[in-house]
This record gives C-alpha cells, sequence and structure tokens, in this order.
C-alpha cells in the first residue's frame, strides 16, 4: 500500500501576507501574489499554500477559490510559530542599487533583525525606494524559509545614528584601517548587538574619528584583505551568526 503523501508538500509556494492568520480564517491574495499563485504555480482548489504573517508563524492553507484576479484560502493548520530572531542590527552605508539590493537579500536569508541604512559622505546613493526594499526581504525570505521578516529602516546620517545610539547596544565598528580580531570581539560580547560598515570609498577619517570615540563602539578587523562594502556586511553577518548567533542552536 502507498504512503499517504505529506501535506502540505515541500514544493507548495510560500508567501508573506499583512493579514492576521488564525486557524479556520479565509484569506484573499490579490495584485501580483495572485498572479503569482494562478498564472505561475497554477494552484486550483485543494492545493496547498503556505503563509506566513510576520506575528504568529507559518501556517498550512489550502486554495478554495482562484479567480483571474485573486485567489482564496482556506487557514488550516500552523507549522512552526514565529521564529526566534538574534538581536542583531547591520547598519551599512548606502551602495550602488544593485550592490544594496545584495546586502538587503543577503542580511534576510542569514537572519539580522534590522536593516538601517546608512548615509555618509563618501555614499554614492542618498536614498533607498521603501518599496523596493520591502519586496527583497519578503521575496529573501520566502525563498529561504523564513517566518519572520527584518525591519528595514529609513535610511539616515551617520551622526544622527550616533547621537541616538542605545547605550545598551555594542555597535562593532567594521574598520579598514584595523581593529581587534571580529571574531574574538564578537565571543566576548553578550547582549544586543550592531554591526557598522562602510560605503565603496570607505569612512573619511573625521567619520572614523566619530565613530571610535563612541563609547558603545568598539573597532573590528574583518581580516587583511579590503572588503567591498557588501562583502564586508555580508561576511561580518556571517560570522556573527556563527560566533554569537544562533547558528550553533
Amino acid at each position: 500500500m502507498a504512503a499517504t503523501p505529506a501535506w502540505p508538500p515541500r514544493s507548495a509556494p510560500r508567501l508573506f501576507v499583512t493579514t492576521h492568520l488564525a486557524q479556520g480564517s479565509s484569506v484573499v491574495i490579490e495584485g501580483g501574489q495572485a498572479h503569482y499563485l494562478s498564472k505561475v504555480m497554477r494552484v486550483a482548489p485543494g492545493d496547498a499554500v503556505i503563509l506566513c504573517d510576520d506575528k504568529s508563524g507559518e501556517w498550512a492553507c489550502a486554495v478554495s477559490g482562484a479567480g483571474k484576479r485573486d485567489v482564496t484560502l482556506e487557514v488550516r493548520d500552523r507549522l512552526r510559530p514565529r521564529e526566534a530572531v538574534p538581536d542583531l542590527w547591520l547598519c551599512a552605508a548606502l551602495l550602488k542599487k544593485p550592490n544594496f539590493d545584495l546586502v538587503l537579500e543577503k542580511a534576510t536569508e542569514l537572519g539580522v533583525a534590522r536593516i538601517q541604512p546608512l548615509v555618509t559622505r563618501r555614499c554614492v546613493a542618498d536614498k533607498l525606494n521603501a518599496e523596493r526594499a520591502a519586496t527583497i526581504v519578503t521575496e529573501a525570505a520566502e525563498q529561504c524559509a523564513r517566518t519572520a521578516l527584518p525591519e528595514v529602516a529609513e535610511p539616515m546620517k551617520l551622526e544622527a545614528l550616533l547621537r541616538d545610539w542605545p547605550a545598551d547596544r555594542a555597535l562593532f565598528f567594521a574598520d579598514e584601517t584595523g581593529g581587534a580580531p571580529a571574531a574574538a570581539q564578537f565571543s566576548a560580547h553578550e547582549g544586543p548587538a550592531a554591526l557598522l560598515v562602510g560605503p565603496e570609498g570607505g569612512f573619511d577619517d573625521e567619520e572614523r574619528a566619530l565613530v571610535r570615540a563612541h563609547p558603545m563602539a568598539r573597532a573590528i578587523t574583518l581580516g587583511p584583505r579590503i572588503l567591498r562594502g557588501e562583502t564586508a556586511s555580508i561576511g561580518a553577518t556571517a560570522l556573527w551568526m556563527a560566533v554569537a548567533g544562533d547558528w550553533g542552536k
């Protein structure tokens, strides 16, 4: 006798929605997400779709209706609660659009809690398309089966970041001119943390002095090579997750 296939199947499409999910409720999917389900995935009544609401967790849903402009889903079973997110912020200077898109995507995959775009003196960009950024982090979370989304803050100037910095959060400053080995600094610290990474041209001398003078800043080195801005953000985040985050759990 053949085994009963698992439900929902691992191949079921995954989507984040803004609607609060609860067992027995119905959700109407519209717009681009409806097009994806009906035209790309070609779902039909009875098919499984996995939804996340960034609050209650991940839910198995069944298609109850698939029209030309919307798809109706019945929420059935909660598969997982919302994941516990390590308390790490990534404060990254804005880069050229494709490069910063990569930072948004990979930071989401790696599990940061908050992404704070920064404007520094050598930045080649000073604005961020909030809608585009939200789409990038949402799609990244869907693709890597996360049940939580990072917060993407509005861009702010470095000086404002330092002025309003919380007194209980360590600020690990990736300084290309040198600092303490990053892994050792990460492992020695317990509590809220953040990474500060500069733009393509790095921080200027005045900015560097301002950061180093901050009581919560800890200058670190990411190794013997000068890294591009996106590489430094991704590499530092991965190292923090391995040493002080949740990779060992």
